[in-house]
């Protein structure tokens, strides 16, 4: 008979998953107690949920959220991240961490909403891609450019047009005081 505090993480877990954008998981293995509360402060301050998960609640909670693709990023000593919102400000947030702190944290992978699983890698080109913002700035800007070239295309027969009338205006003025 399961106890009910397992029961409880079950299902804790179990929403969770159905909630997040995004869920990193990472082994920490080694790291001192004083370095996962630091981390934890860290991702909290970001709007991050990190917490410690025993592989067997995580892969109960996996099932019961119909999620089966978590279960292949939970192996040995597991810590995860729940992001809710921007699922790139997580993957920055933990590889910002682990650059700034020299941590023993490895990333094992991640599940971006109801997609796959991603290995290391992929995580860590996540967190190296532009922002949302920047991606749209950059979309609109390319999204204008033809535009613009079409407008000076076509005001390019009027500025020629008025640069041929200015200089006839010119000429005649400069016969018209020489007479």
């Amino acid at each position: 008979m399961p106890k009910q505090e397992n029961i409880d993480r079950v299902s804790a877990l179990k929403a969770k998953l159905e909630q997040c954008s995004i869920a990193v998981t990472a082994d920490f293995t080694g790291l001192p107690t004083n370095e996962i509360t630091e981390l934890r402060r860290r991702m909290r301050a970001a709007g991050i949920e990190f917490t410690v998960v025993k592989n067997t609640l995580m892969n109960l909670a996996a099932d019961a959220a119909q999620r089966p693709q978590f279960k292949e990023i939970v192996q040995g000593p597991t810590a995860i991240a729940f992001g809710y919102d921007d699922p790139q400000a997580v993957v920055r947030a933990l590889s910002d961490y682990l650059r700034t702190s020299r941590s023993t944290l490895a990333l094992r992978g991640a599940v971006l909403g109801n997609g796959a699983p991603m290995s290391p890698a992929e995580v860590s080109r996540l967190a190296t891609l532009p922002s949302r913002p920047q991606l749209l700035a950059s979309l609109l800007g390319q999204l204008q450019a033809p535009i613009q070239r079409l407008l000076l295309v076509l005001n390019g027969p009027l500025r020629n047009l008025d640069a041929v009338l200015q200089a006839r205006l010119r000429q005649l003025e400069a016969t018209g005081s020489g007479g």
